[in-house]
């Protein structure tokens, strides 16, 4: 962790767990969040962890990118989107992960996307959290 003074906590999500991904479930705390879990590849019902970590991924990741076109002074697109795709891999007995981060600023030159791109990576908790643990991949679609 980055040898950093916290100010204060801006919000706890919490959530309750249980089953797992093959046929578990989790609520959180205020029950906004409730949801059936399956393994991915199966007839399952439910979401798996890496599309809910997808999701909460490029949610974050579109904040950031509002925050860097404020700062650069560009009119931030409604219609911007992140389509994330997270990869589960397996290395002989060992599971990690792998992202990419496909990035849609309509109207925006693709040098200004980058650079709004690149700062959102920078600042995006999520980002943060990866750096040096995972491969990712962000692309301007």
């Amino acid at each position: 962790m980055e040898n950093t003074t916290i100010d204060k906590v801006l919000y706890t999500g919490k959530t309750h767990t249980t089953g797992g991904r093959d046929g578990g479930s989790a609520v959180s705390a205020d029950n906004r969040l409730d949801i059936k879990l399956s393994t991915p590849g199966t007839a399952g019902t439910g979401t798996n962890p890496e599309q809910l970590f997808a999701a909460g991924w490029s949610a974050c990741f579109i904040g950031a990118m509002k925050i860097a076109a404020g700062q650069l002074k560009v009119r931030f697109p409604a219609d911007a989107a992140v389509d994330a795709e997270v990869d589960l891999l397996l290395t002989g007995d060992a599971y990690s992960l792998q992202a990419r981060l496909n990035v849609s600023l309509p109207g925006l030159s693709p040098e200004v996307a980058r650079e709004i791109t690149e700062r959102a990576h920078q600042t995006c908790p999520y980002s943060k959290a990866t750096r040096g643990n995972i491969d990712v991949a962000t692309n301007i679609i």
